[in-house]
């Protein structure tokens, strides 16, 4: 009686270990990660209307991202860049891979990974300006991305120049008049490219990588690099995120998927 009662419980036993070992294996990934990206820039963060769907560089990271963090799903929510901060700051996205660099003053609110990728801000005009080289800038017009950190950074640039003076003539919502330039803001970058094409701006400054969505045989780039830029994913400061985030892009950098994915949509 005794030895059939061990062999019965060791059966169960077994089936058991069977069972949490088939658990084990279909066990599935739950949970969403809420990534805020870009729908504007051709190769990095795009989103066509006809498909339904968001492809680029950054997508691609997104989705890695959010499976090597045990993820079951990337869920992306388009922000814009006067937005995107508040958007994370509200809660409304998990974190934000979006072409946003790691300046200074943004790390007083927001942790950023390893940079994935390193741009330069330049300046773009049209071919047939009579506009060849940067000191052919003072006194005209600039355009630039509304709530992008092109402004600030164009604005030291053409002060080392000595284009424009420290002094600040207005500066509003729409626009930043200095003495010696004046920088239009856009609501988008289509606005943007918009306002050079017209003739509204003498030229545009913006990221090489979004520039490039727009670039044509027409215009050209100044040789001249306003800022490097170093795009990392941008997650709320000491967030319980922030850390398995940035391990996680060490790690695709280490072992070569950041690389493949730049070779991809290069």
């Amino acid at each position: 009686m005794d030895e059939r009662k061990t062999k019965l419980y060791r059966l169960l036993a077994a089936a058991a270990i069977l069972m949490l070992i088939a658990t084990g294996c279909t066990e599935k990934k739950s949970g969403v990660l809420r990534i805020g990206v870009r729908a504007d820039i051709m190769n990095f963060g795009y989103f066509n209307e006809e498909t339904g769907k968001y492809y680029g560089l950054e997508i691609d990271i997104a989705e890695e991202l959010a499976q090597r963090l045990g993820y079951a799903t990337a869920e992306f929510v388009t922000v814009k860049p006067d937005n995107r901060k508040e958007m994370l700051l509200d809660g409304k996205v998990d974190c934000i891979i979006a072409a946003y660099s790691a300046a200074d003053t943004r790390r007083e609110n927001l942790d950023f990974s390893e940079p994935y990728y390193i741009d330069e801000t330049r300046i773009m005009t049209e071919a047939s300006s009579l506009i060849h080289t940067p000191r052919q800038l003072k006194n005209k017009t600039i355009g630039i991305m509304n709530g992008s950190n092109a402004g600030p950074l164009l604005a030291g640039k053409l002060f080392e120049l000595s284009l424009i003076t420290e002094t600040v003539v207005s500066n509003t919502e729409t626009e930043t008049v200095y003495e010696g330039a004046r920088v239009l803001k856009a609501e988008s970058y289509s606005e943007l490219s918009a306002y050079l094409e017209e003739g509204i701006v003498d030229a545009a400054c913006m990221d090489s990588c979004i520039a490039l969505t727009y670039m044509n045989e027409d215009r050209r780039f100044l040789e001249l690099s306003v800022a490097e830029q170093q795009y990392g994913v941008a997650t709320v400061k000491d967030s319980a995120l922030s850390k398995p985030i940035a391990d996680a892009v060490s790690e695709m950098l280490d072992d070569g998927t950041i690389a493949g994915f730049i070779d991809k949509w290069d």
